[in-house]
């Protein structure tokens, strides 16, 4: 953000790094602080090519919610996590393939809420809504997504970049069973995690984020994600790396390799 943005945006600590925003920086956008552009160069130096592997993750975003809004039928959209807004967004590739459809955002960023509120607007026959929660706040987040969507239907849980910022000791097992528990059959889960086991460099990237932001990261070994689906049935490809999952034609491995995994499953 310009000089004088902190001034603009009350309530918030721009001393510190947080997550979307230094994810924002490696997508090259522009709501972020000194703090977050030197937790995204600090890592950027350890592991080149983050940038396009960054936005592979983004590209699987489009292609699973494509996937599931028109070839799945699902309606129904719970993206936790949501990030600054980007292109290609939950509710515009899902209203693109089915103009009903209803998404509801949730983040604990006020800066991520206040772009959502601003430019995340709903086709008229569909619905968005935006929710200031934590993902460790299941019961909550139900209660409140509840006003927007029919949750005795089927739901599409998006966790997209989102697991690795849940430690071990916070139980995200638990809590991503809490979740699809809340749904009924015939409910996706996706998912993409940055990974422990792809590149030597993570390690070192992982600790330069770590001493910078807010909350810390926990990367996963592929057999650590796979958990999370656990007594879901697995979309073709299954659980692959994240440009591997269902990819465009023309589209190419990420810059430098992978450094993330990614999944759609479905609720029996």
């Amino acid at each position: 953000m310009a000089e004088g943005a902190a001034d603009e945006a009350p309530g918030i600590d721009t001393t510190v790094a947080h997550p979307a925003r230094v994810y924002d920086c490696w997508l090259g956008g522009t709501s972020n602080f000194p703090a977050d552009r030197e937790a995204a160069e600090r890592v950027l130096a350890a592991t080149p090519g983050l940038r396009s592997r960054v936005r592979a993750n983004r590209a699987f975003l489009a292609r699973a919610v494509r996937y599931l809004a028109a070839e799945a039928g699902i309606r129904q959209f719970l993206d936790i996590g949501t990030g600054i807004p980007s292109a290609n967004n939950t509710h515009e590739v899902a209203q693109a393939a089915a103009p009903d459809a209803r998404v509801v955002y949730v983040d604990n960023d006020p800066i991520v809420l206040a772009h959502a509120r601003a430019l995340l607007a709903s086709t008229p026959e569909g619905a968005t809504q935006y929710i200031d929660a934590d993902l460790r706040e299941a019961p909550a987040i139900l209660r409140a997504a509840a006003a927007t969507l029919d949750l005795t239907r089927p739901v599409a849980l998006m966790l997209v970049g989102i697991l690795h910022l849940i430690q071990d000791s916070e139980e995200p097992y638990r809590i991503v069973a809490s979740l699809m528990n809340a749904l009924p059959p015939g409910s996706y889960l996706t998912i993409s995690h940055p990974a422990s086991d792809i590149h030597a460099a993570q390690a070192e990237a992982q600790r330069r984020y770590n001493e910078r932001v807010s909350t810390p990261q926990t990367l996963r070994t592929r057999g650590e994600v796979s958990r999370f689906f656990d007594g879901l049935d697995l979309v073709p490809p299954g659980l692959v790396y994240v440009h591997d999952w269902r990819p465009d034609p023309g589209d190419v491995a990420p810059e430098g390799g992978v450094s993330a995994y990614g999944g759609v499953a479905r609720k029996r």
